[in-house]
């Protein structure tokens, strides 16, 4: 879900035809998966997100790999799936209250399992160190930030029937962030001329930084107007200041994936999606605005 901050010396047709593509794969997902959610089958939804994140996941070491960075993809896979299902479990069964003692837990997991998976490998110089770190960080920077979707889920106390509620403050977190995209792409690509950071990307400007800011505003505000007895915690100050923070951090996020790709010499993380590319390409963004969204409910707003 990348904020494509385009300069206008892009070529009109071929980037538009981009941002249609990545834009209607986006949609497209994230359609089914709010409709699966909204439908009440939560381990459907759990199950797409789970197979995204975990695509994401091996898509990163995959990325290492080909730099030839020294990682344990497996042993990465399978402490990923394990934060997947056991988060699920206690957020869904739990609720946020009693859920963090268990991610300590599972990260106090991941640093064992990866330091006795080195014990078996050779010492050489500072191998052992970088591979242990690739290997953590993927997992951290992927899932934990990733799995924060499922938790925004359940921060909202159920119905008395039962149904979850979060699912609303999910659809506001992708639409805030894809409206970060749009408004970056447009503004960027019209009237972009200065270069944001240029020795991560090139074609990300000012102007689209901008307009991602704008975009994400309106798109907060309008949200709220337009259903704001299922953002009930929400106010108009924090709709305002959720927009631009958001927005924000969606750009951010694209910024820190492409520092990623360029690191590791590539152009996309995969090629499962149309216009988008991988699936860290489509969550890139999410991995930094899910997680504000859920603190700022339970910091700020004290989501119970």
């Amino acid at each position: 879900m990348s904020a494509t901050l385009e300069k206008a010396t892009v070529t009109p047709p071929t980037a538009r035809l981009t941002f249609i593509l990545r834009f209607a794969s986006t949609i497209t997902l994230w359609t089914v998966a709010l409709v699966i959610v909204f439908s009440g089958y939560e381990l459907a939804f759990f199950a797409l997100i789970g197979t995204v994140g975990m695509i994401a996941l091996w898509e990163f070491y995959t990325m290492l790999d080909q730099r030839g960075l020294p990682n344990f993809k497996i042993t990465g896979m399978l402490c990923g799936g394990a934060m997947l299902v056991g988060s699920f479990y206690y957020f869904s069964v739990y609720g946020p209250a009693r859920s963090y003692d268990y991610e300590m837990a599972v990260l106090l997991f991941f640093l064992l399992t990866v330091f006795t998976r080195q014990m078996f490998s050779a010492l050489r110089d500072d191998a052992a160190l970088r591979t242990m770190a690739y290997t953590l960080f993927g997992l951290l920077y992927v899932l934990w930030l990733y799995n924060f979707i499922t938790k925004i889920v359940y921060v909202t106390p159920r119905t008395a029937g039962g149904a979850v509620t979060g699912q609303f403050y999910v659809l506001y977190c992708i639409a805030i962030t894809k409206f970060s995209d749009m408004g970056a792409y447009l503004t960027g690509s019209v009237i972009g001329r200065h270069p944001l950071v240029p020795h991560i990307s090139p074609k990300k400007t000012w102007e689209g930084f901008v307009g991602a800011l704008g975009f994400s505003l309106l798109a907060s505000l309008g949200l709220y107007s337009l259903m704001p007895g299922h953002l009930a915690v929400l106010n108009w100050t924090h709709a305002a200041v959720l927009g631009l923070l958001l927005g924000f951090a969606a750009v951010v996020g694209d910024l820190a994936e492409s520092m990623i790709k360029r690191s590791t010499g590539v152009k996309d993380s995969g090629n499962m999606l149309p216009g988008i590319g991988g699936a860290l390409d489509l969550i890139d963004s999410l991995l930094f605005t899910a997680p504000l969204l859920f603190f700022y409910l339970r910091l700020v707003i004290r989501v119970p």
